[in-house]
């Protein structure tokens, strides 16, 4: 389970003309999800913010597990793991803020992009080298499944 903000992005967005919101992601971490999935693991996206953009973005990756507008965390790993007969070890989470932690303390492997805010980063079993929306979720795939990454 990915967090968006701060996790797939780089925890920035911009406003057009219009007032359209808009966002930045890294190919590194779509090539990452893309090919993981391939080789089994199932993704779910769990973002506080009720965006498109994240509908979208999950299209893209034929990921059909979304929480949006999420304000509980944990209750939506719970509720991904019971969907798919997951023990909650089996199931990494990626946040980089403190509404993340609860669902973090409750994950098998607990990861945050380096540039996580540092209470945060102190709570996770895996701190990437990689900063979000900079492949940081390409990053912790490589190490969850070597196998993605041609030799």
């Amino acid at each position: 389970m990915l967090d968006v903000d701060g996790v797939l992005t780089d925890d920035g967005f911009w406003w057009d003309g219009a007032g359209q919101e808009l966002k930045r992601f890294c190919f590194l971490d779509v090539m990452g999800i893309s090919r993981a999935g391939r080789a089994g693991l199932r993704f779910a996206l769990c973002s506080g913010e009720d965006s498109a953009i994240v509908t979208r973005y999950a299209a893209k990756l034929a990921i059909n597990d979304v929480y949006l507008g999420c304000k509980d965390k944990a209750a939506a790993l719970r509720d991904f793991a019971a969907r798919h007969d997951l023990a909650l070890e089996a199931v990494a989470f990626m946040g980089n803020d403190v509404n993340d932690v609860e669902a973090m303390e409750i994950a098998g492997l607990a990861a945050v992009p380096a540039d996580a805010h540092p209470s945060v980063a102190r709570r996770a079993a895996l701190v990437t080298k990689r900063a979000a929306g900079h492949g940081a979720v390409r990053e912790l795939l490589d190490m969850l499944v070597p196998s993605i990454n041609p030799s």
